[in-house]
C-alpha cells in the first residue's frame, strides 16, 4: 500500500510522514522530491532542463516506477510518499501508473486554512545555521500558496480523503491519518 501525503509547501508532510512512518510497523519513507533533485543535477547543464522537476514526463514516471518498487519489496508495511502534487494532470498520471502497476493506494491531503499555512511557513526554519537558505524556502513556499489553494478549490478537495489541519497538533494529524488508513 502506499500512502500519498499531499498538501501546500510547508504544510505539514513530511511531519505527518515520519510521525506514521514511527506508528506503522514495516513502514518505509520513499521522498518523491529525491528523484528530482537526481534529475536536476543530471540535467542542470542541459538546454532540456525544466525550472519544475515535476514537469519532467521522466519525474513522474520514475516516481511512480519507484513506489511500485518499494511496494513491491516492503511487503510487510505501507510506503509513504510525502509530495505535494497541484497540477491534476500530474497527479493522474502517477497515480494511473501505480493503479495500473497494482498499488492500492490512499491520497491523503494536510489541509489548512491559508492564513495559519503563511504563518506555519513564516515561523519555519528549514536551515537553522542559515536564515538566508530559510527565507529562500520560505519565499518559494509563499509563492506556491496560491497555486495550491486554485488546486484546493478546482480538484484536490474532491480527489483526497481531507485532514483539516487548522486547529490540530502534528499528533492529532497523525491520529486523523491513522483512522483514515484504517477505515475498511
Amino acid at each position: 500500500m502506499l500512502i500519498w501525503i499531499n498538501g501546500p509547501f510547508g504544510g505539514g508532510k513530511s511531519t505527518n510522514a515520519a510521525l506514521l512512518h514511527q506508528q506503522l510497523e514495516g513502514s518505509v519513507m520513499i521522498d518523491p522530491e529525491d528523484v528530482g533533485f537526481l534529475l536536476r543535477k543530471s540535467l542542470a547543464d542541459h538546454p532540456s532542463r525544466q525550472r519544475d522537476f515535476q514537469d519532467y514526463p521522466m519525474w513522474r514516471t520514475l516516481v511512480a516506477g519507484v513506489c511500485t518498487e518499494m511496494d513491491r519489496h516492503t511487503t510487510g508495511g505501507p510506503v509513504i510518499a510525502p509530495m505535494t502534487l497541484l497540477r491534476r494532470e500530474y497527479a493522474d498520471e502517477i497515480f494511473g501508473l501505480l493503479q495500473r502497476a497494482g498499488v492500492s493506494m490512499h491520497h491523503l491531503l494536510l489541509h489548512a486554512h491559508s492564513d495559519i499555512v503563511r504563518a506555519r511557513i513564516e515561523t519555519s526554519m528549514e536551515f537553522p545555521d542559515s536564515e538566508e537558505r530559510s527565507e529562500r524556502v520560505r519565499a518559494f513556499r509563499r509563492r506556491k500558496l496560491a497555486d495550491y489553494e486554485q488546486a484546493y478549490a478546482a480538484w484536490l478537495r474532491r480527489s483526497a480523503e481531507v485532514i483539516d489541519t487548522s486547529a490540530l497538533s502534528p499528533g492529532q494529524v497523525a491520529d486523523q491519518a491513522l483512522a483514515i488508513l484504517r477505515r475498511p
